[in-house]
């Protein structure tokens, strides 16, 4: 069970999501930022924390103005970040893009818990974590430390990324969070010039795996040069073409995990045990 003092640090915040991969490059940040904006776009309380320690994209995902820096309160919280309606916090409010986070496992999974629980992030009807790649020390710190709700696993229909998100699946499995769904990424380019869809990446990849686990596709996403540019440019696209058939997606896949939370709660939920 979770120490009582980090869980008062998130005594307001009902539903903790991890999303994870188990390697870079899958989309999990744009993932993220996405899901925490559609489910914002329905009216519940939404953060969203950057557990990249190493590598922070969430500030210039959200489009913060470089040099935004988090408010202190009383010399030992952050008042959270503001963007496009949700609140959110990273480490790359905390240091410079050229500041090297040269720190060992224990080191960014202690800044980690700080940044969760020394945040004041008031009521929340969800928290959003964007897990940094792979199945290391933060992925087994936070599943130690803050009571997850549930995980959702990002990877593409590529058969390496398969592999690894099958290790993604693994872990939390081990320590008893239960995997919401995966989200298949880059599942199929659609030529703008003559309307020609290919698997570039593969296909049928995301059920596979779902099936081996006994979870669900919560949805595909399409290879979209749009997505990536919005991304990018800090206009996530859930916010800023809320009609696209991209951002109707993100919306579909957050309906689905709220769904399945609820569903949780009114069955009393899994026992998390960490062994």
């Amino acid at each position: 069970m979770a120490d009582a003092p980090v869980q008062d640090g998130l005594k307001d915040v009902k539903h903790i999501i991890a999303v994870a991969s188990g390697k870079g490059g899958v989309g999990k940040s744009t993932t993220a930022v996405n899901l925490a904006l559609a489910l914002a776009a329905d009216g519940s309380r939404v953060g969203i924390v950057d557990a990249d320690i190493y590598g922070p994209s969430l500030p210039m995902m959200l489009g913060v103005a470089d040099g935004t820096r988090p408010q202190v309160v009383d010399d030992k919280y952050f008042v959270p970040v503001e963007a496009h309606g949700i609140k959110s916090m990273s480490m790359g409010y905390l240091v410079t893009e050229q500041t090297p986070m040269v720190w060992r496992g224990p080191m960014a999974s202690g800044a980690l818990m700080q940044i969760l629980t020394q945040t004041q992030w008031g009521e929340l009807d969800y928290m959003v974590v964007d897990m940094p790649p792979g199945t290391g020390d933060i992925q087994l710190t936070l599943a130690q430390k803050a009571q997850l709700a549930g995980a959702v696993i990002v990877t593409t229909p590529q058969d390496i990324a398969l592999l690894d998100a099958r290790k993604a699946v693994e872990m939390f499995n081990k320590v008893s969070i239960p995997v919401l769904g995966l989200v298949e990424n880059m599942a199929v380019h659609h030529c703008s010039q003559c309307g020609h869809e290919e698997h570039i990446f593969g296909d049928g990849g995301g059920q596979r795996v779902a099936s081996e686990y006994g979870t669900e596709v919560l949805g595909s996403l399409p290879l979209s040069l749009e997505i990536r540019q919005q991304a990018d440019a800090g206009t996530p696209t859930v916010m800023t073409d809320p009609g696209s058939v991209a951002a109707q997606h993100y919306r579909a896949i957050a309906t689905k995990i709220v769904t399945k939370l609820s569903e949780a709660v009114s069955t009393g939920g899994p026992e998390i045990i960490i062994e």
